[in-house]
């Protein structure tokens, strides 16, 4: 499920770097508002989430084993939690102008509002490769397949999931849908 989860995510951060290039390229449009709403609507939502997943469940059972440096690394992708919401908070404030203008308002993004974008999918991404090979295979190993299922269902339950089964641990994904019309 995490790493569905961060399919998703790969996928808004794709849909987020389409969308700055549309702009810089094409100026606003309804495309353009629509894939700011949809980028807006999972890191508003799933992205905090799913950090909750890995601080709850990943990262104790991975600090159980007691290595010194998944020890080190988890304490770092722990910051770097912190780190994204904060930039989340500019890079939000950046989409939301995108929602709320229109042709005839639409002030461009400058240098850098671009950077701020960019720097949020590149730490992204860099972040969900820690998780992906280092850190989601040691808690893998650390975990029984009973505490795996606990895990789940916690987080199936905290997203107002009644049953795990009737959709295989993964949430649906309302994502990408306005990112064919943005080149």
């Amino acid at each position: 499920m995490l790493s569905a989860c961060h399919e998703r995510v790969e996928r808004m951060l794709a849909l987020l770097v389409k969308l700055r290039h549309h702009l810089s390229e094409n100026g606003w449009d309804t495309h353009a508002s629509k894939a700011a709403t949809d980028v807006i609507r999972y890191f508003d939502i799933a992205a905090p989430h799913h950090h909750l997943d890995e601080e709850m469940h990943v990262f104790p059972a991975v600090l159980a084993l007691h290595d010194t440096t998944l020890d080190a690394l988890v304490l770092r992708l722990k910051q770097d939690h912190i780190e994204m919401e904060k930039s989340w908070i500019v890079v939000k404030q950046l989409l939301v102008s995108v929602v709320n203008a229109d042709v005839n308002s639409w002030v461009a993004f400058n240098d850098a509002d671009n950077g701020a974008l960019d720097s949020f999918a590149a730490a992204y991404n860099e972040h969900i490769n820690q998780e992906e090979w280092d850190v989601y295979p040691a808690a893998k190993l650390a975990s029984s397949n009973d505490q795996l299922d606990a895990m789940s269902h916690e987080m199936m339950r905290r997203r107002g999931h009644s049953s795990v089964a009737s959709n295989h641990g993964i949430v649906p994904s309302r994502l990408g849908k306005h990112s064919s019309q943005i080149r």
